[in-house]
């Protein structure tokens, strides 16, 4: 976008004090997340159980809609509904749902919803958009996934524009898009999927408690080491899928055979990387949870991350606030969370699929105990500086009020022509109760 254009979209934006007000009425907000957080493991699922929880915790009225499978009975006093869902064809693991069934439409309406928060892109943002619209509410949608990136690597290329352009459709019709990166709202700017006003960040926080360098255990240690603690123990954590350029570490760990490498979590690509690392010094745990994941992140000595296609890389700060160096690609969302003034001092960024690079900044941490130490203790405690529910503030306080009041906005200008016909043929008092709760 051109400076003139972002000059464009501040100046139609929300005053400040709009965005700054401190709502203290509870309000009724209608979640559609796809899939369920509750179920299927990825790096939205805390994410969204801790929004829910402090979102409750502030007194707010809360429904999810999500899919069928692993909906609870109660989540922190959340009325949770499930809907119907069929595998997406590409990706077996995940279930999708449209939501827009009679059941799910009557379930919302009598909700009363102040708002609706739909997670995209997926199928279900499709019925959220439609309730929305239907029951004339507010819509934010926050974007999770960067489907353009993983359909070359799923499906057919040619795919990519289309795709560009469901989304556009979909976050421009929103009221306001929230990212969990700021590489990711440069992304969405360059295809201008929304003008930049309506584009805000969702700020990272991390489970501080839970990812503590106190879990460290020599139990878990031996399981993720096949029985060699006394190696240097790499780590990875989060879904084996092929955009994860997982294959990649087959070439740094035969460089380093002295090393090990533990993969926690499980995904469609889990059996081909097995037979890929055949022969080698890995071990793959399958998915953990609690206190074992908690366990398996503070026992290693290095997270190693490849991907490039992380919205944000939740895993990446969990594993800091474990007390664990990082050497992650500079890639997706993981240079917001380490950014170049802190590169050496909190982790550190190779070049994607640079092996050179990646082996710089790895070597020196295998073979030097008390840098491994003193990156690792900085990361931790630039972690703590993150917390969810200060994030879950920051969306209720101030990136609702601006979606309302983009809402109203657009509203207002919908309504102009019946303003107009209102003003020629009603008195005026009639005419200014009529509008005064329309306009922005």
């Amino acid at each position: 976008m051109t400076i003139e254009e972002l000059r464009e979209d501040e100046e139609e934006g929300p005053p400040s004090q709009v965005e700054s007000e401190i709502v203290t009425r509870p309000r009724r907000i209608a979640l559609f997340v796809e899939p369920s957080p509750f179920a299927y493991v990825s790096g939205y699922k805390n994410r969204f159980q801790n929004f829910i929880k402090y979102l409750r915790e502030m007194g707010d009225e809360v429904m999810v809609v999500t899919t069928h499978e692993g909906v609870p009975e109660e989540f922190h006093g959340a009325k949770l509904v499930g809907s119907r869902s069929f595998p997406f064809p590409w990706y077996q693991q995940v279930p999708l749902s449209l939501a827009l069934s009679p059941r799910i439409i009557n379930e919302v309406k009598r909700f009363k919803p102040d708002i609706i928060h739909a997670s995209s892109p997926g199928i279900m943002v499709f019925g959220a958009l439609a309730i929305a619209k239907m029951l004339s509410v507010p819509i934010v949608m926050s974007y999770h996934t960067h489907v353009p990136v993983y359909i070359p690597r799923y499906t057919f290329s040619w795919l990519v524009k289309p795709m560009w352009l469901v989304i556009k459709f979909l976050h421009r019709a929103a009221d306001l898009t929230l990212v969990p990166s700021a590489a990711i709202a440069k992304d969405l700017q360059q295809y201008k999927v929304a003008a930049s006003n309506t584009i805000r960040l969702w700020n990272k926080g991390v489970d501080s408690d839970s990812f503590h360098p106190n879990f460290k255990a020599q139990e878990m240690r031996l399981r993720l080491s096949n029985g060699e603690p006394d190696r240097p123990l790499i780590v990875h954590v989060g879904r084996i899928g092929v955009e994860k350029n997982l294959d990649f570490l087959k070439s740094v760990m035969e460089k380093i055979p002295h090393a090990r490498i533990a993969f926690v979590g499980d995904g469609p690509y889990r059996e081909d990387l097995e037979k890929l690392f055949e022969g080698m010094p890995a071990v793959f745990t399958g998915m953990l949870q609690g206190e074992e994941l908690s366990q398996a992140y503070a026992s290693g000595d290095i997270f190693l991350m490849p991907s490039e296609s992380e919205t944000l890389g939740q895993v990446v700060l969990e594993a800091m606030s474990s007390g664990l160096p990082v050497v992650a690609a500079r890639a997706g969302g993981v240079p917001d969370i380490i950014p170049a003034e802190q590169e050496g001092k909190t982790g550190y960024l190779f070049a994607p699929g640079d092996l050179d690079d990646c082996l710089n900044k790895l070597v020196p941490l295998l073979d030097d105990i008390s840098l491994r130490e003193k990156i690792g203790q900085a990361a931790r405690v630039e972690m703590e500086k993150y917390d969810w529910r200060a994030a879950t503030r920051v969306i209720r306080n101030q990136q609702y009020n601006a979606a309302i009041w983009f809402w109203r906005k657009k509203r207002a200008q919908l309504l102009k022509p019946l303003h107009w016909l209102a003003k020629f043929f009603l008195p005026t008092e009639t005419y200014r109760k009529i509008t005064a709760g329309v306009n922005p």
